[in-house]
């Protein structure tokens, strides 16, 4: 089998994976939802996938066993290959297989590996010798103009996307840095009213104790003693709940600065990115695992509406 055929089958089974997968979603949520890691309608890991049993397995066709076996292992390798990769590159785990039974990091689990070695023997057995008989009839001319604009296309796409993963990857660093001020400024805010309390209910004990000494040491003088000893005490208890009053007013300012932000960086998500959370709806940030929960809670509300 030459490269000719090899990136034309890379291609056919790209677009049928994507419509196996948006097939699937409608099924389960019945809508449209554009499945698959790019913008387009092409799942590359589909197309990896089949075109290695092609390439690897052909030979060995009649041999449904091995045929099977080999598909497995292969499928499998590749799955948890990209899926360890796409985690180590974008920091986000973009399907997840944790909760099933003999399961791989997550990455690869023997139910869903089994299913897709029997979707190899079929495609092997059913669909690629019809698929490989129309390909011939495409005139070799247009084939390789098609595989070049299609190489474009994807690489332009791959682009695109990883562009808007890193981008959002970067606003959810921002929103985890605002999350982490508002806390500590919360418990600053907390603190400075717990303070400002407790000097008040000292300065009002303060002014109770020297009016008292007032009244027993200067008995004849108590009232003129005591009104200015209260007058003091008094100035200086407005003194410092003023200064703590100023500091809790900027101190809430600031909150409200950073919600807003917080608020519009939440916004700001784009197309791109809310795709792929509808496509991944088990992705998951490795870094900003609320953040991510945050915004596609968002993103079904507003859905609902």
């Amino acid at each position: 089998m030459d490269i000719y055929f090899a990136a034309l089958y890379f291609f056919v089974y790209s677009f049928l994976g994507w419509c196996t997968e948006v097939a699937f979603a409608a099924c389960k949520e019945r809508r449209f939802v554009n499945r698959g890691f790019l913008n387009g309608p092409f799942c590359p890991i589909y197309g990896f996938g089949v075109s290695l049993v092609i390439v690897f397995l052909t030979s060995y066709r009649s041999n449904l066993v091995f045929l099977y076996i080999a598909s497995v292992f292969l499928v499998t390798v590749l799955e948890g290959l990209t899926g360890w990769a796409m985690d180590k590159i974008f920091h986000n785990k973009w399907w997840d297989y944790s909760d099933m039974p003999l399961n791989i990091g997550g990455y690869v689990c023997l139910i869903f590996s089994l299913i897709w070695g029997a979707a190899c023997v079929a495609i092997m057995n059913l669909i690629h010798p019809l698929i490989h008989k129309g390909l011939t009839f495409l005139p070799h001319t247009l084939g390789i103009v098609l595989i070049i604009l299609l190489g474009i296309l994807l690489i332009a796409d791959t682009c695109v996307t990883a562009s808007a993963i890193f981008k959002f990857n970067r606003q959810l660093e921002h929103m985890e840095k605002i999350a982490a001020e508002l806390h500590e400024l919360s418990e600053q805010l907390g603190e400075n009213i717990y303070s400002t309390t407790v000097r008040v209910m000292e300065a009002a004990d303060d002014i109770q104790e020297k009016t008292q000494d007032a009244v027993e040491e200067l008995h004849d003088l108590r009232q003129n003693r005591a009104k200015i000893v209260r007058v003091k005490a008094q100035k200086a208890m407005e003194e410092i709940y003023e200064r703590r009053q100023d500091t809790v007013e900027n101190v809430r300012e600031h909150i409200e600065d950073l919600k807003r932000r917080y608020s519009e960086l939440n916004q700001s998500t784009g197309k791109v990115t809310k795709r792929l959370l509808c496509a991944f709806p088990s992705l998951e940030s490795r870094r900003h695992k609320e953040r991510v929960s945050e915004i596609r809670r968002q993103l079904k509300e507003k859905q609902k509406k």
